[in-house]
C-alpha cells in the first residue's frame, strides 16, 4: 500500500564521523566535514535526500543520513558512488574517521562474503572429493571422471539458470544451491555408473565388450539414476508451494542442476566410459602381446569385512536392530520440540563484514534509531483528516510507552488516500522488546484508533514485522509443502519398485532421518556449547528457511540411496533369489557405492560449515549430518532389518520372486537378470 502511494521506506546509508582517538568530537571540524559530505552526496543522481547531521548524546559521533532513490532491493548497486564520496571527504579531513553503513552497504557486504565463502568452499571440496575418489578407484583417470561430469554439469546449470531466471526470478541464492547440490548429485550419479561398470567388467572376466558393459550399467544403475533424479526434481518442486521467492530460487537451482546431471549421465557419461573402456582394452591387449600379466580392475560384489560386520546385527537380530536404531533416531528427534525459527537479519550477519561493524557502532551511538515501524493506512480521501488525527493519537500513545521512543513522522500521499506513520523503537530488531512493540501496535493502538474509521485498511511494515511475519508465513505453508512432499515420495517409490509397502516404508524412513538431523541441528546451533568448535555465534534459533529446505532436499537426496540399494535387492529378487538373501546381497553389493557417495556428499556439505553466513552454515551441517544418518543408520540398520522382518510382504502387491520363477528370461549366462522397465 505504501509503495503504490510512493510512501515506501527509502534505502538509506549512514556515514559516521568521529575522532580518530575515539574521544569527544571537535564540532566545528566535524560539521565542516559533514557539510562537505552533504554537498558531494546531493550532487549524485541516485541520492534523493541528505538529512541534517545528527550528534550523538555522548558527543562522540556525528551522523549524516543519505536517502537513495528507487527500490530498496536495487540500492546495493548504487553504494559504490556513495562510498567514493565518503572516501574523498575522508582524504580531505585526515584528522577525522569517516565510516559508512546502511542496508545497501550491508547487502553488498553479505554478497561479497558469500562470494568469498563459495571460493573457500570450492577450495576445500574439490581436493577432498578428488582424494576420496582416488581412494575408491585407485586411478587418477577414473577419479577425474565424476569430478569432470559434476563440474561441467554445474557450469551448464549456472548458464541455464540465467535463462530460467526470466521466468522464475533468482533471489540471489541460485548459484549457492547449484554448487552445493550439483557437486553432490553429479559425483553420486557418476559413481553409481562407474562402480556398476567396473563390477560387471570384473564379473565378465573380459568376455564382454565396453559397449556391452556400459549397456549393463545403463540398464541397472542408469535406471536408478534416472528414477532418483526424477524423485529429487519432483520433491524439490514442492518448494514452489511455499509461495516465496527464496524457496522458488532454491527449487529452480536444484531442479536445473539435477536435470543437467541426469542428462549428462545418460549421454556424455556412457560415451566417455566406452572410450575409456576401449582404451583400457587396447592397453590390456598390448600388455598381453608383450607377455606381461593383464591387470584386472577391482570390482566384485562382496561387501567386505566392515560391511559384513555392520550388517550382522540386522541379519541375525532384525527386530532388536530395528528397535534400537529407531529409538536412537527418535532420541535425536527430541530436541526438535524446542525448535525456534527466526528470519536471519542484520542482527545475525557476520561481524567480519565491515559495514556490520559500523552498524553496531551506529546502534550504540543512536539507540533511538535501532528499529522503525511503518504504519500504513488507506481510506477514502474524504476521511483524510480523520486518519491523520487517528495516527497522531497512535503517536501520542507510543510517546508514553517505554517500548517506543521519540521521533515519529506522519506522511500523506498526494491524493490524500494513503497515510504513513513512522515510529522509533530503541531495541534491536530481533529482541523480545521489539516484538512486543509490534504486538502493542497491532493488538492495542491501531484497533483502538485507526480501526474505528469506517472503510480504513491498515497494517504495520518494517524490519520487525518482516522478522515476525516471514516465519509465520512459512509455518502456514509447511503442512501443504510437507503433505505434498510425502505424497510425491510415496508415489515415486511405488513407481520405482511397484510396491506400496516399500512406498510407505520409504516415506517413514525419510521422515525419521530428516527429523533426527533437524533435532541434531537444534541441539548444536540453538545452544552455545559448539560455538568454538564450529566457529559461530549462536542466535538461539534456526534460520527460518532451513527446516523446510532440509525436509525437501533430504527427501530427494535420500531417494538416491533408497533407489540404488532397493534396486539391487529387487534385481536379485527378480532373478529368483529369496527375499532374505536378496536383501543381504543387495546391501552388500551396494555398500561400497553408498559409502563412497555418502563420503563425497558429506564432504561437499561439510565445506559449507566453514562459511560465515549462519544460514548456509546451518544448511551445510544439517545436510552433512542427514546424509551420514541416512547412509550408515537408515540404509544399513533400519532398512534391511525392516525388509527382513517383512519378508515377501515387502513387495506387495507385486511378487518379483514368483514372477522370476514362473517366467524365466532367456539370457546370456554372463548377463544378470534386470528389470529395465
Amino acid at each position: 500500500m505504501a509503495a503504490e502511494a510512493h510512501l515506501e521506506r527509502r534505502a538509506a546509508e549512514q556515514v559516521l564521523i568521529s575522532s580518530r582517538s575515539g574521544g569527544v568530537l571537535d564540532e566545528g571540524t566535524a560539521r565542516a566535514a559533514a557539510d562537505d559530505l552533504t554537498d558531494r552526496m546531493r550532487r549524485l543522481p541516485d541520492v534523493a535526500d541528505v538529512a541534517d547531521p545528527l550528534l550523538s548524546e555522548d558527543r562522540r559521533i556525528l551522523m549524516v543520513e543519505v536517502a537513495l532513490k528507487g527500490e530498496e532491493r536495487d540500492a546495493k548497486d548504487k553504494v559504490d558512488a556513495l562510498v567514493a564520496q565518503t572516501a574523498a571527504v575522508q582524504k580531505s579531513h585526515p584528522g577525522l574517521l569517516l565510516e559508512e553503513t546502511g542496508s545497501p552497504s550491508v547487502s553488498k557486504g553479505v554478497d561479497q562474503q558469500r562470494s568469498d565463502d563459495l571460493a573457500l568452499s570450492e577450495a576445500i571440496t574439490l581436493p577432498v572429493t578428488l582424494l576420496t575418489l582416488l581412494v575408491v578407484f585407485g586411478s587418477v583417470t577414473m577419479a577425474g571422471v565424476p569430478l569432470l561430469l559434476a563440474l561441467s554439469s554445474i557450469a551448464a546449470a549456472v548458464g541455464l539458470s540465467m535463462v530460467v531466471s526470466h521466468v522464475s526470478p533468482d533471489a540471489g541464492v541460485g548459484t549457492n544451491v547449484i554448487l552445493m547440490i550439483g557437486l553432490a548429485v553429479g559425483v553420486d550419479y557418476t559413481l553409481f555408473y562407474l562402480k556398476r561398470e567396473r563390477e560387471e567388467r570384473a564379473r565378465s572376466g573380459g568376455r564382454l565388450s565396453s559397449e556391452a558393459l556400459v549397456e549393463l550399467a545403463a540398464a541397472t544403475s542408469g535406471r536408478a539414476v534416472v528414477v532418483s533424479g526424477l524423485a529429487v526434481v519432483a520433491s524439490t518442486a514442492t518448494l514452489y508451494l511455499a509461495s516465496d521467492v527464496i524457496f522458488s530460487s532454491l527449487a529452480t537451482g536444484t531442479i536445473v542442476v539435477v536435470l543437467v546431471s541426469v542428462a549428462s549421465s545418460l549421454t556424455a557419461l556412457p560415451a566417455l566410459l566406452v572410450r575409456l573402456g576401449r582404451r583400457a582394452e587396447r592397453r590390456a591387449l598390448r600388455r598381453a602381446e608383450r607377455g606381461k600379466p593383464v591387470r584386472r580392475m577391482r570390482g566384485g560384489t562382496s561387501g567386505g569385512r566392515v560391511w559384513n560386520a555392520l550388517l550382522r546385527p540386522a541379519a541375525r537380530h532384525p527386530l532388536a536392530t530395528l528397535c534400537v536404531s529407531v529409538l536412537a533416531l527418535l532420541a535425536l528427534v527430541v530436541p526438535l520440540a524446542g525448535l525456534k525459527i527466526t528470519e536471519m537479519s542484520r542482527d545475525t550477519h557476520s561481524r567480519d563484514i565491515p559495514a556490520m561493524q559500523v552498524y553496531d557502532r551506529l546502534n550504540e551511538a543512536f539507540p533511538e534509531r535501532r528499529v522503525t515501524h511503518q504504519v500504513v493506512v488507506r481510506a477514502d480521501a474524504s476521511r483524510s483528516e480523520e486518519v491523520s488525527a487517528a495516527l497522531r493519537e497512535v503517536a501520542g500513545r507510543a510517546g508514553t510507552d517505554p517500548l517506543f521512543t521519540e521521533g515519529s513522522r506522519i506522511q500523506s500521499s498526494t491524493d490524500g488516500r494513503t497515510h504513513t506513520l513512522e515510529l522509533k523503537v530503541p531495541y534491536l530488531g530481533n529482541s523480545d522488546e521489539a516484538y512486543d512493540s509490534l504486538d502493542r501496535l497491532r493488538d492495542d493502538f491501531l484497533p483502538a484508533t485507526v480501526g474505528r474509521i469506517t472503510g480504513a485498511q491498515y497494517g504495520v511494515s518494517g524490519d520487525v514485522a518482516r522478522y515476525a511475519d516471514y516465519p509465520a508465513h512459512q509455518n502456514g505453508k509447511l503442512p501443504l509443502v510437507l503433505g505434498a512432499l510425502l505424497l510425491v515420495t510415496f508415489a515415486m517409490t511405488v513407481y520405482a519398485f511397484r510396491s506400496v509397502v516399500l512406498g510407505l516404508l520409504g516415506v517413514a524412513l525419510n521422515l525419521l532421518s530428516a527429523a533426527a538431523a533437524l533435532g541434531l541441528l537444534v541441539l548444536v546451533f540453538q545452544g552455545t556449547w559448539a560455538e568454538g568448535l564450529l566457529d559461530f555465534e549462536s542466535t538461539g534459533s534456526i534460520g527460518s528457511r532451513v527446516p523446510l529446505f532440509l525436509f525437501v532436499i533430504l527427501f530427494g537426496l535420500s531417494m538416491d540411496y533408497q533407489v540404488f540399494v532397493v534396486s539391487r535387492i529387487r534385481e536379485a529378487a527378480l532373478a529368483g533369489v529369496p527375499t532374505r538373501q536378496a536383501v543381504l546381497d543387495g546391501i552388500r553389493s551396494s555398500a561400497s557405492v553408498v559409502t563412497s557417495a555418502a563420503v563425497v556428499m558429506t564432504t561437499v556439505f561439510t565445506s559449507f560449515v566453514f562459511l560465515h553466513i549462519i544460514e548456509m552454515k546451518q544448511m551445510g551441517f544439517v545436510l552433512a549430518a542427514a546424509v551420514l544418518i541416512d547412509a550408515f543408520v537408515v540404509r544399513v540398520m533400519v532398512l534391511p532389518a525392516a525388509m527382513l522382518l517383512l519378508g515377501e510382504a515387502s513387495w506387495w502387491p507385486s511378487r518379483p520372486g514368483r514372477r522370476a520363477t514362473a517366467a524365466p528370461e532367456k539370457r546370456s549366462p554372463s548377463r544378470p537378470a534386470v528389470d529395465v522397465r
